[in-house]
């Protein structure tokens, strides 16, 4: 029998994506950005982002379709994003996704935006993903995971307290004018400059920090550090700004996804998510984790920021494990805890 094939919506922001699995191979993904919509206000509208959505909803399907060189009727299943996300934009790709499962009369599955973001390793890996610690880096999320079973068991470790860090990066990137989105902007900067050459901070890095939160971030003083220096300095250059900015967040990334690694005693790392993509992340990640005798797993840059593959990959190895499918009336939830895998009855 062949392996299941998946259809995954991804509508969380501002990206309308689908992507369709057969299985762990990848036959499409397209994606639909608006970001060129909201660059204008230096961040994400959510009335610009729902309505990106309904226009490219049914082109981005078709496209999908063509380039996996199947028809609707070839569909097994479909998965979608339940949540985290902005409650406007989640609730077109639910909408849409509903439609598909009754139309078809498939099984649906409802997925967790940041549970895809992990599962996006099936389609470059073959061997079992668990036990794992994820590191997932992104416009809205920090999180520190110890996932035991993707499609079952994953245990929140710690989050950032205020700033996520791609936040930060688009924060700091609008106050040196360098356009949005501003990870991509600062990466590229960041190649030019030194990045031991201005001392920004690392938060909630002191002794009493890996006492009380060891798996916590924190990057609004970060952003304020960046934000008094360029305004107190008339003479600096922007890409030692940019690498010495760069330099912080990928270091208390790294220090903390590593002393979870040792402190659970699991010697894999996989780091998901929009900032996976940046290149001082991959580049320290992988010299610290071969120091630490630490596996790491990276997706590739296309495959870290928001898309419907990862959301087609969960709901396949969901199809796999023989979950139980969600119910055909489920809510779009903007702060589904990311232990709520997928939504049940």
């Amino acid at each position: 029998m062949s392996a299941p094939i998946v259809l995954g919506i991804e509508t969380s922001c501002d990206e309308t994506a689908v992507g369709i699995v057969r299985g762990r191979s990848l036959l499409a993904n397209v994606i639909a950005s608006s970001v060129e919509e909201h660059a204008r206000f230096g961040g994400v509208v959510p009335e610009i982002a729902s309505r990106a959505h309904l226009e490219a909803m049914q082109p981005t399907i078709k496209q999908a379709l063509k380039d996996a060189n199947i028809s609707l009727s070839d569909i097994d299943s479909v998965a979608v994003t339940a949540g985290p996300g902005l409650v406007g934009a989640l609730l077109v790709g639910v909408g849409a996704a509903t439609g598909l499962a009754l139309g078809l009369d498939k099984p649906i599955f409802a997925v967790n935006h940041l549970a895809a973001h992990i599962s996006v390793d099936a389609l470059t890996h073959t061997e079992t993903l668990t036990p794992t610690i994820a590191l997932l880096v992104s416009g809205g999320h920090s999180s520190l995971l110890q996932v035991d079973d993707i499609t079952g068991s994953i245990t929140k470790l710690g989050a950032t307290m205020d700033d996520a860090a791609g936040e930060a990066f688009d924060k700091i990137a609008r106050v040196m004018r360098l356009g949005f989105p501003g990870g991509p902007a600062i990466d590229a900067l960041a190649k030019t400059g030194d990045a031991e050459s201005i001392s920004f901070p690392r938060a909630l890095t002191t002794s009493n920090d890996w006492q009380t939160r060891p798996f916590d971030f924190s990057f609004s003083g970060l952003k304020t550090a960046v934000a008094r220096y360029l305004e107190a300095t008339t003479d600096y250059a922007k890409a030692n700004v940019a690498a010495s900015f760069q330099e912080a967040i990928v270091d208390v990334l790294l220090l903390k996804s590593l002393a979870a690694c040792k402190a659970s005693g699991i010697d894999s790392l996989l780091i998901a998510g929009g900032v996976a993509a940046n290149s001082r992340l991959r580049a320290v990640a992988e010299a610290r984790c071969v120091k630490a005798g630490v596996r790491l797993r990276i997706p590739a840059p296309g495959l870290c920021t928001d898309n419907g593959a990862m959301v087609a990959a969960l709901g396949s190895l969901m199809v796999s494990a023989g979950c139980a499918a969600s119910p055909i009336a489920f809510d779009a939830d903007s702060s589904l805890p990311v232990t709520t895998i997928s939504v049940q009855d």
